[in-house]
């Protein structure tokens, strides 16, 4: 479980880049992890689609608008092969040195033992249900065994969730819910679904109901995306475990402040 805080607890948020530091390089680059391991930084927060031959790739849109000559495909339109061949930092600026998709397995090599990591599976509507499933037990297998809350596994896709712990049941999965959804609703999937290891909301949901819901049922609670100084302080105020930010140097400060 993650180590619980209170009002008035000593134990501080962690701080997580958001696909590596993404105002610096491309995200989900390793250009962008290195940036952020320059910062002292607790985790780091990525995203995992698949390659149309089903290979664990880190890309976080719908589409590869951002990939000049791609637009409005998806990242499963292309195989490994091809996606290999991409320039996935050129659309961050010029002059960058071009860098290829990373594929999870590299990810989980480079930095699982530099810093903690939050790996969100992106399981989309127009996929079959079995590639959901594949992506998944590729996610879960290359992990391994669960050493705490190192690692944890997230989706806004609960039968993603459902389906991971019946595949390894007691891996730490955190559900992500959409700003639309609300407290009923958390209460509702916690009630219904106990394995979960906590949610992670967005920085507007986040308020004292939600905090006291989660920990009155010994869950963890995440947060994404605290950017301002006004969410970043609402996060820290609130006491969450993981605050995920697109500028964790800025979070850093005010926490460590």
């Amino acid at each position: 479980m993650m180590e619980i805080k209170y009002p008035g607890s000593s134990k501080r948020s962690l701080i997580f880049a958001h696909r590596g530091a993404n105002r610096e390089a491309a995200e989900n680059t390793r250009s962008a992890f290195e940036c952020a391991l320059a910062y002292a930084i607790d985790g780091m927060e990525t995203d995992v689609q698949l390659s149309r031959d089903e290979v664990a790739v880190l890309w976080h849109d719908r589409f590869l608008n951002k990939l000049s000559g791609h637009e409005n495909n998806h990242i499963d339109d292309y195989s490994y092969s091809e996606l290999s061949a991409m320039d996935f930092a050129g659309h961050f600026g010029q002059g960058k040195t071009p860098e290829s998709v990373m594929r999870l397995q590299d990810f989980l090599d480079a930095y699982r033992s530099r810093c903690r990591l939050l790996i969100e599976i992106k399981n989309r509507d127009w996929e079959a249900r079995a590639r959901h499933e594949i992506k998944v037990r590729q996610t879960l297998d290359m992990i391994g065994a669960p050493r705490g809350d190192a690692i944890l596994v997230s989706s806004f896709d609960l039968p993603s969730l459902v389906y991971a712990q019946k595949y390894r049941a007691g891996f730490p999965l955190v559900y992500n819910l959409e700003t639309e959804q609300t407290l009923a609703e958390a209460e509702r999937v916690l009630s219904e679904h106990a394995f979960l290891h906590g949610l992670c909301l967005p920085i507007t949901t986040l308020d004292e109901s939600f905090v006291s819901v989660l920990r009155a049922r010994g869950k963890g609670i995440a947060v994404y995306t605290c950017n301002s100084e006004e969410e970043i302080r609402k996060a820290l105020d609130l006491g969450v475990d993981i605050l995920i930010s697109d500028l964790p140097q800025k979070a850093l400060r005010m926490r460590d402040a």
